[in-house]
C-alpha cells in the first residue's frame, strides 16, 4: 500500500477517538441521526432518478404499443 494513503488511513481511522465522547451527547446523537437521514435521502435521490427514468420509457414504450394495437397493428 501507499505510505501516504495509510497514513491518511490511519489518521481516519483514529478521527472518532479525538472527538472523546462528543457523539453520546444526545445532540451529538442528534447530528449522528441527521447525518445518515441526509444519506438515505441522497441515495433515495439516485435511486429516485433511475427509476424515473425507467418509468417513463416504460410509459412509452406501453403507449406505442396501445396505438398500434388500435390501428391492428400487433406486434
Amino acid at each position: 500500500m501507499y505510505p501516504a494513503l495509510a497514513s491518511v488511513l490511519t489518521t481516519l481511522a483514529a478521527l472518532p477517538m479525538q472527538f472523546g465522547g462528543m457523539l453520546q451527547t444526545p445532540l451529538g446523537q442528534a447530528f449522528v441521526v441527521v447525518i445518515a437521514i441526509a444519506a438515505v435521502v441522497l441515495i433515495g435521490r439516485l435511486v429516485l432518478r433511475v427509476a424515473w427514468r425507467l418509468v417513463t420509457i416504460a410509459a412509452v414504450v406501453i403507449g406505442l404499443l396501445l396505438l398500434f394495437s388500435f390501428f391492428g397493428l400487433g406486434i
